[in-house]
């Protein structure tokens, strides 16, 4: 089930900047600044998190470790019918607060998708859906004004923005009573969600949100477009000189095709940068940061090479929005970073399009072409789903069993339904049995359920993505082996205010120095004054959050 939200990473870059935000944007949450950041243990909260109990609803037919999902090689001939009894209670509407990236849809009452889930739900859910791309500034409204409906859902990269774990414990409602223990086994959906999952829900020792669970732990692939490598009789890289030279064969400005998007990302982790917590590591027993690190140096050695020879697109190298995807999808560019989330949905577009269309993700590699190659990601989950506090029991309890009903996994009716809508309304049935969805469903759906709540992973293809499911597999089985171990995991931190308003400026020098507006020889200085300026302060941070 890859989903677009999968390539969420791609878009925390846009949400940067909401970080170095004054306090003032949300000073209605709290009256007492906590400028010094936080750190909360989740790892010592087990009496407050849900049973665990597995739903077993069918065996994936390629094993993949976790925290990557398995796959389905095909569809199930006859569907699970999970939830028997409505989850409404007839009450009023329910407002929800969401996001999507994409053209937002037509609203209740006027999309049949809506109203069909409506009516299995028994109650109405009416979602506000914003621009994901821009959401940390609605988000930041919406906390600041407490001007919030019934359900939100915020991703988890907008969770460590300034004062968010006061916004929680206000604006919230605890849910610790409702899910904790054998409580949670009346929405068994929801209790077959991993301990991992719950234990990021936890703000102030209280479980305070539904986790989205996370089935892409990913940050990062390498696209390539393997039909154009194939006509020219070349193969992907296996080592950053190789995708230098790479980069230097394909790009044929005169005739309209560069190698790369921005790649900066993916060239950190080539060689091997850190990027856990920020970019935060512990080497020698001494906490440092990526920006410090000789790794670093030669990451941005590599990037200012492709970029001042003029191996991207022109239109990426000037940071105007250009639409890299679009430029990849036509040939325009060769080799794309993105996450793995804008796979099949590309393949499923594209393959109509172009019959000879063919993308791949590079295997993940060193630069130097080394057998441990380093992988960022992160288990934690990717949404968080938040229910206003003081709706009252019967109204939280309504609207967690409707949070259970998203929950159910691959194998049931109410996946099939949330995922493709109604049979002869949204979608009709190949020979596979795989719903192929219609203009109808484009234009209503929009991840309206599919965010209020995660599920257990699954990874399912049909005759329109051809072989999506075995290659997807094959990249994740390798890749999960080298996902980079985090410090801090099971520690939840707020970084100190001085930190957090580094992240925008730093990552626009980074740009300047990568594109050349600034000499590689100024990083040093750049260094000594983001250590300066709250750099350091931020070691000390992370230093006294590290566990034991």
């Amino acid at each position: 089930m890859a989903l677009p939200f999968q390539d969420a990473a791609a878009n925390r870059r846009a949400f940067l900047g909401l970080a170095g935000l004054s306090a003032l944007a949300v000073a209605g949450c709290t009256s007492t600044p906590k400028g010094g950041g936080t750190s909360t243990d989740v790892n010592k909260i087990d009496a407050i998190l849900p049973k665990f109990k597995a739903l077993e609803v069918g065996k994936p037919d390629i094993l993949v470790p976790p925290p990557a999902a398995s796959g389905y090689l095909s569809y199930p001939s006859s569907l699970v019918d999970a939830i028997t009894d409505k989850p409404g209670k007839g009450g009023g509407v329910i407002k929800v607060t969401t996001l999507n990236w994409g053209t937002v849809p037509p609203g209740l009452g006027s999309n049949k998708y809506l109203g069909s889930i409506n009516t299995e739900l028994g109650v109405d859910m009416d979602f506000s859906i914003n621009d994901g791309n821009t959401y940390a500034d609605k988000l930041t409204a919406i906390l600041g004004a407490r001007d919030i409906t019934d359900v939100l859902v915020a991703p988890s990269w907008n969770t460590n923005i300034p004062r968010f774990p006061d916004a929680v414990q206000t604006l919230f409602e605890d849910l610790t009573e409702y899910l904790k223990g054998d409580a949670v086994l009346k929405y068994p959906m929801l209790a077959s969600f991993p301990k991992e999952a719950w234990q990021g829900s936890v703000w102030g020792g209280k479980l305070a949100a539904v986790p989205f669970v996370n089935d892409n732990p990913f940050a990062w692939a390498l696209f390539y477009r393997k039909d154009i490598l194939d006509a020219a009789g070349l193969g992907p890289a296996k080592t950053a000189d190789e995708l230098y030279q790479l980069g230097k064969k394909i790009t044929k400005p005169d005739q309209g095709v560069w190698a790369f998007s921005d790649i900066t990302d993916y060239v950190q982790m080539i060689f091997k940068v850190p990027g856990a917590k920020g970019g935060w590591r512990v080497e020698g027993g001494k906490i440092v940061n990526k920006i410090e690190t000789p790794e670093f140096m030669a990451a941005l050695e590599f990037l200012v090479k492709i970029f001042k020879e003029g191996l991207v697109h022109p239109d990426l190298v000037g940071s105007k929005g250009a639409d890299a995807s679009q430029l990849f999808n036509s040939g325009k560019i060769v080799v794309q970073q993105n996450g793995l989330g804008a796979w099949q949905s590309a393949l499923r577009e594209q393959l109509k399009i172009n019959a000879n269309y063919k993308i791949q993700p590079m295997k993940v590699f060193s630069h130097d072409g080394s057998a441990s190659p380093l992988v960022w990601g992160s288990a934690d989950p990717i949404f968080y789903t938040f229910i206003k506090k003081g709706l009252g029991k019967a109204r939280t309890e309504e609207i967690l069993a409707c949070l259970n009903w998203c929950a159910a996994p691959f194998g049931t009716k109410e996946w099939e339904l949330r995922q493709y809508g109604v049979e002869g309304v949204h979608f009709t049935r190949g020979t596979d049995n795989v719903p192929k969805t219609n203009d109808l469903y484009n234009n209503e759906y929009a991840n309206q359920f599919t965010f209020l709540s995660g599920r257990n992973a699954a990874v399912t293809g049909g005759s329109d993505t051809p072989n999506y499911v075995q290659d997807y597999t094959t990249w994740t089985k390798d890749a999960v082996k080298y996902l980079e171990p985090n410090p801090w995991a099971g520690v939840r931190t707020e970084d100190p205010v001085k930190l957090s308003q580094l992240n925008t400026p730093t990552q626009d020098l980074i740009k300047d120095v990568v594109r050349g507006r600034r000499p590689l020889s100024d990083w040093p200085t750049i260094v000594a004054d983001w250590k300066k300026n709250g750099g350091d302060e931020g070691r000390d941070f992370y230093a006294k959050a590290l566990p034991n």
